[in-house]
């Protein structure tokens, strides 16, 4: 088999030149706008794992997740508040495993159960010990306005009357269930809070 020299190319030279420049031609018409970045993922990848927030929404994001509680003369509610220390219902899960013997080491008093004006000055005296910031929790009807012993005479009618209150907490005595809400309650109190600006 003889291969013929003169057939070698299919195109002439003229030819071939003329469609080099149309593709090329083509080529400058499409790239009148710039391709993207190809680095730009960098940037996105930046900005996905950047956290750009505040102070005040970090101390109060580690004051709502570490809440230190010191109970304050519980009667019957105490009970309730066993049950929500205990596996089922686990405070242990908002930071609060630790009961505070020292109200110095304490953010957090839940009241319960009915307080006489003869206790009423140690009530105040532990909460005045207590550091900044301090919230309080009247868990049950003595605590919030004196329960079935309201009318008496030695009885204080709410913990309010000598400590401000953040959080009321209704019931005879209130479930765990309503504990838990009382307190996820305070920390979305705590959450909206400022700690560096102060009005």
């Amino acid at each position: 088999m003889e291969l013929n020299p003169k057939n070698d190319f299919v195109y002439s030279a003229t030819d071939l030149d003329v469609r080099e420049g149309q593709v090329i031609e083509d080529l400058k018409a499409a790239s009148r706008i710039p391709i993207p970045d190809p680095d730009r993922w960098l940037d996105e990848e930046i900005e996905k794992n950047v956290l750009v927030t505040t102070a005040d929404n970090i101390i109060n994001w580690g004051r709502q997740n570490s809440l230190w509680p010191v109970i304050c003369f519980p009667a019957c509610c105490a009970f309730e508040f066993i049950g929500a220390m205990g596996p089922r219902f686990d405070l242990s899960r908002f930071g609060m495993e630790i009961l505070r013997a020292s109200p110095r080491e304490a953010d957090v008093m839940i009241t319960a159960g009915t307080l006489t004006w003869k206790m009423a000055p140690n009530v105040k005296r532990i909460y005045d010990q207590m550091a900044e910031p301090r919230w309080v929790i009247a868990m049950g009807a003595c605590a919030i306005s004196g329960g079935i012993f309201r009318s008496s005479y030695n009885v204080v009618p709410g913990y309010n009357r000598i400590i401000p209150v953040d959080v009321y907490l209704p019931g005879c005595p209130p479930r765990p269930e309503a504990l838990l809400s009382a307190i996820q309650m305070l920390q979305k109190k705590i959450n909206k809070g400022t700690s560096l600006i102060k009005e």
